[in-house]
C-alpha cells in the first residue's frame, strides 16, 4: 500500500492510496479533481473508489465531477449530505480493495457523519494507516491509516454537530485503541497552530516543544507534517492526553 500526501486548497489534504498489485487507488477526500487526476496518470493507476470522511465542501466537493469523469467510480461515506454518495457506510463495517483491509470508524464531534478510516494489509510488514479527515488536533494509518477533520497532529477538529463527550469518546476510545504504530494522516495542515496551544496546556512538556521546532522548520520549507504516528500523539496531543469521567 502506497499513500501519496496531496496538498489542495488553502491547508488541506487528500490522499491517493495505490494497492500496488493491481494499480488500483482509493481516494481519500477527494476536494479538486483536476490534481487528483494528475496524480493519478503519474502513477499510473486506475482510480476506481472515494472514501469521503464528511460533507463539508474542502472534502467532498470533488465527488460530483469525478464521477463524471471516471465512470462506475464508488463513492462512500456515512452521511448521506455527501455529494454523490453511492455506498452508505455504518460504523465497524469492513471493506477490502484487493490486498487492502479498511475499517470504517464512526467519529461524531465535528460532525455527526464523520468517519475515519483505517487501513492494512494482511501479512505486510508495514504499518497501518488511518484517515481521519478534520480531527483538527490529529489523523491516522495502521501501517493502518487514517483521515478526516476528527483527529488532527497535535489537535482535533471543531465541535460544530456533535458534543464535547462524542468528541472525546470519538478520539480516546475509538481512534486511541487502535495500534500505536498507526500512522496518522489528516486533513488539514494545522501543526504549528496545534502545538502552539499545546505548549499552553503543558508549558514544560519537552515532547511537545521539540515536535513543535520540529513543525515550524518543516513549515518554513512548505513541507508537510504528515503522517505522525498514534504513539507519538499520546505524547503531545492534549486532546488524547486528558481523562475524563461522565
Amino acid at each position: 500500500m502506497k499513500v501519496k500526501v496531496i496538498s489542495v486548497l488553502e491547508d488541506n489534504y487528500m490522499y491517493l492510496v495505490i494497492e500496488e498489485n493491481t494499480r488500483e487507488a482509493i481516494a481519500v477526500d477527494a476536494t479538486v479533481p483536476k490534481r487528483l487526476l494528475e496524480i493519478v496518470k503519474k502513477e499510473e493507476v486506475k482510480l476506481t473508489t472515494i472514501l469521503t470522511t464528511h460533507h463539508h465542501w474542502d472534502h467532498s466537493r470533488g465527488n460530483e465531477e469525478l464521477v463524471q469523469l471516471c465512470p462506475g467510480l464508488r463513492v462512500y461515506g456515512a452521511d448521506e449530505r455527501i455529494g454523490a454518495l453511492t455506498h452508505k457506510l455504518t460504523h465497524n463495517q469492513e471493506l477490502k480493495f484487493g490486498a487492502i483491509c479498511v475499517r470504517c470508524l464512526l467519529t461524531p464531534g465535528h460532525t455527526l457523519g464523520h468517519m475515519c478510516y483505517f487501513m492494512w494489509e494482511d501479512n505486510c510488514p508495514d504499518a497501518p494507516a488511518v484517515f481521519s479527515g478534520t480531527w483538527r488536533c490529529f489523523f491516522v494509518l495502521h501501517t493502518p491509516r487514517s483521515q478526516g477533520d476528527a483527529l488532527f497532529i497535535g489537535g482535533c477538529g471543531r465541535l460544530l454537530e456533535g458534543t464535547a463527550e462524542q468528541m472525546y469518546r470519538s478520539l480516546n476510545e475509538t481512534l486511541g485503541t487502535l495500534p500505536k504504530e498507526t500512522k496518522v494522516f489528516c486533513g488539514h495542515e494545522h501543526t504549528v497552530r496545534n502545538l502552539k496551544f499545546a505548549l499552553k496546556v503543558e508549558p514544560d512538556n519537552e515532547t511537545v516543544k521539540t515536535k513543535l521546532a520540529w513543525a515550524k522548520a518543516r513549515d518554513d520549507d512548505d513541507i508537510p507534517t504528515v503522517p505522525s504516528t498514534l504513539g507519538e500523539e499520546f505524547h503531545y496531543n492534549p486532546f488524547l492526553r486528558v481523562v475524563i469521567s461522565f
